[in-house]
This record gives structure tokens, C-alpha cells and sequence, in this order.
């Protein structure tokens, strides 16, 4: 806490202090006119096709992070429902219960088992989705064996509303 020693008691703590904040609140608003007049550079068009890094992108890679050490964990049932909810759409759950069902099998790692390492990377956008390339690994060794996903994602959402093969 900031102490003057030409304060008198609390009140002139308190003087002391508005006008401080007086002053930083008047820098501020200085500021922001010129800030606003500052030439600006032509706004880009937006890509109809990107291969950048999105928060949709992000969100397919902490959750399969997440889902594979829930999956992985003792007791991570319960956890892996939650990380579901979360992050898939109410459609997608409805379809991998159906897929699970018929295949016997974890329908986010199309799968019985659980993977060793996993690898997400950035596809293509567009129609109001993005699509990642979900690599999971399973084994290791000089010759480890992968299986490649497709995950879609709604980029108003961010969440994922398809997993295919």
C-alpha cells in the first residue's frame, strides 16, 4: 500500500487518493483520442480457406489430451462422460452411443483400447467448420501402427460434431 507522509489521517489518505485516480483516469481519456484519429491499415478480406491454428483446432487437441488420460485413469469413467458433455455436441453423443453400440468400442478412438500418444494437426475450414487430422499411436518400436481420425468442428461453437475414419 502506497504511504504518504504529508497525509493527514485517513481523510487526506482518501484526498490523496481520488486524485490520484483523477489523474490516471484523465491520462486515459487523453489518450484515447489520438489513439482514434491513428491512420488504420485496410482490414484484409477473410479467408474462405485457412490452414491457421483455430480455437476450434485447440479445443480438438485438449480434448482428446484430456478423454485418453480420463480413459487411461482408474475410475476415469465418470470423467470421460463429463469431458463428452463438454466437449461434443448433443448430436455427435447421440451418434457414437449407436456406433458404440454396434461396434463395441470407444466411438471418440474408434477403438477397444486406448492409445499411447496422440497427434492432432489443422485442416481445412469452411461451411461453418473446421476438420483436424486426429493421429493416434499404438504402439512403439521402429515401426509403430497409427490410425488417422477426421473430427469436425462448429467454429461458432468450437465444439465437435463429427468424428469419422
Amino acid at each position: 500500500m502506497l504511504q504518504l507522509r504529508n497525509s493527514q489521517g485517513p481523510r487526506g489518505r482518501h484526498a490523496i487518493g481520488r486524485t490520484l485516480l483523477a489523474t490516471a483516469l484523465l491520462t486515459a481519456v487523453a489518450a484515447v483520442p489520438a489513439a482514434a484519429t491513428a491512420p488504420q491499415a485496410p482490414a484484409a478480406p477473410a479467408p474462405v480457406r485457412s490452414d491457421a491454428v483455430t480455437p476450434a483446432y485447440q479445443q480438438v487437441a485438449h480434448f482428446y489430451g484430456a478423454y485418453i488420460d480420463a480413459v487411461t485413469a482408474q475410475g476415469g469413467g465418470r470423467l470421460a462422460t463429463a469431458l463428452r458433455t463438454f466437449y461434443l455436441t448433443p448430436h455427435l453423443r447421440t451418434q457414437l452411443k449407436a456406433w458404440e453400440k454396434h461396434h463395441h468400442a470407444d466411438g471418440v478412438l474408434r477403438a477397444q483400447s486406448t492409445p499411447l500418444a496422440f497427434r492432432v494437426t489443422s485442416g481445412d475450414s469452411g461451411a461453418g467448420h473446421t476438420w483436424s487430422k486426429v493421429r493416434l499411436t499404438w504402439s512403439n518400436g521402429k515401426h509403430p501402427t497409427y490410425s488417422y481420425l477426421t473430427v469436425r468442428s462448429d467454429l461458432r461453437t468450437g465444439k465437435i460434431s463429427g468424428i469419422g475414419e
